[in-house]
């Protein structure tokens, strides 16, 4: 016990305290002026000597104990970052995304009247002589046989896709014919049937329809190996009566094809309207891109490209009309130089 009380002192000495404690173990009596030693007391902690051993009496001897000690409050908890969680795993909120509203559904307009839910009839005029002569069909190969301007239906459809079969369906027609109006006079007469809902295919199916006549004689671009069984199709799976069956066809791509094959780069309708016709369209949707705009707006997209695919459809129509007049004047100019000539008639 000596021989650590020593090595106490000798320590205290090096630190340069040199006031010697006494060595009995008794504490020395405190007055009863001075101030006691105290949890975290000011004084005391300027009493203390400064050695080696203040920070004992200050963080150790002086440090409160007991009840009066504080309890140090918890750190905040950290909330996680869901959203990053999210990112980092390649995840998306679906939740947020089926609550936040659509970008792209702010214009919604679509042209023309609605004459059923979900089905718009499309209506416009060009005013413009309507030919006076029946008009021969031997630009088709078929001689002798004329068909007279009124009963013409010049029409295109646009669709759902290329791939044919039952699930391919018009979302739209569109048809032209020379007509006489009581108030416009004579011109052509250009009618769309637009769905916005599949719903609507069979008022749609119904209303075209009701526009043809049993003399009526249908003109297409490629009409009759593709919109004209489309439609077929479609009727016989709405369950109504094919109105198309029993009428006549005049298709001018084949006719097309024999005389301007090698002229020009294809005989694509836009590229024969251009060579030929010299129409050149202006902010034109390709057609391919139809299906596309139509499958966006139900969705709740725009209807921006929607509207642009009834104006591409619109021009084609017309472009039916302008071809076949060129079609039939290049084969009669044709048979009368060889008449004059003395020639055989190319048939």
């Amino acid at each position: 016990m000596s021989l650590s009380l020593d090595k106490l002192r000798l320590l205290r000495r090096q630190a340069g305290d040199a006031t010697p404690r006494p060595a009995t173990a008794e504490p020395a009596a405190v007055p009863a002026t001075a101030v006691p030693v105290a949890a975290n007391d000011a004084q005391a902690r300027r009493a203390a000597p400064d050695s080696v051993f203040a920070w004992v009496e200050q963080e150790i001897r002086h440090k409160p104990t007991g009840e009066s000690a504080p309890v140090p409050a918890p750190p905040p908890l950290r909330r996680p970052d869901v959203g990053g969680l999210h990112r980092l795993l390649g995840l998306r909120d679906r939740g947020t995304a089926a609550a936040r509203p659509r970008a792209s559904a702010q214009d919604r307009h679509v042209p023309g009247e609605e004459i059923a839910p979900g089905l718009f009839l499309i209506e416009s005029f060009l005013p413009q002589a309507i030919p006076t002569q029946p008009l021969s069909l031997a630009f088709a190969k078929r001689d002798g046989e004329q068909v007279q301007p009124q009963d013409l239906m010049f029409f295109d459809t646009e669709t759902t896709g290329l791939a044919g079969g039952t699930g391919t369906r018009a979302f739209m027609i569109g048809a032209a014919d020379w007509h006489r109006d009581a108030a416009r006079g004579d011109g052509l007469r250009i009618r769309q049937l637009l769905m916005t809902t599949m719903a609507a295919e069979t008022a749609m199916l119904a209303e075209f329809a009701r526009w043809l006549q049993p003399t009526t004689v249908f003109s297409s671009y490629n009409g009759r190996c593709y919109d004209a069984p489309l439609l077929k199709t479609r009727y016989r799976l709405a369950r109504q009566r094919c109105p198309i069956t029993p009428l006549d066809h005049v298709d001018l791509l084949f006719p097309t094809r024999r005389r301007y094959r090698g002229t020009w780069e294809n005989c694509r309708l836009a590229t024969i309207e251009r060579q030929l016709l010299q129409i050149v369209r202006e902010d034109d949707l390709p057609g391919s891109e139809a299906p596309t705009a139509w499958l966006n707006y139900l969705r709740g997209g725009s209807a921006v490209n929607l509207r642009r695919v009834a104006e591409h459809n619109h021009q084609d129509v017309v472009t039916l009309s302008l071809l076949m007049q060129r079609l039939v004047a290049e084969e009669r100019r044709e048979r009368e130089t060889l008449a004059l000539e003395g020639g055989p008639v190319r048939s």
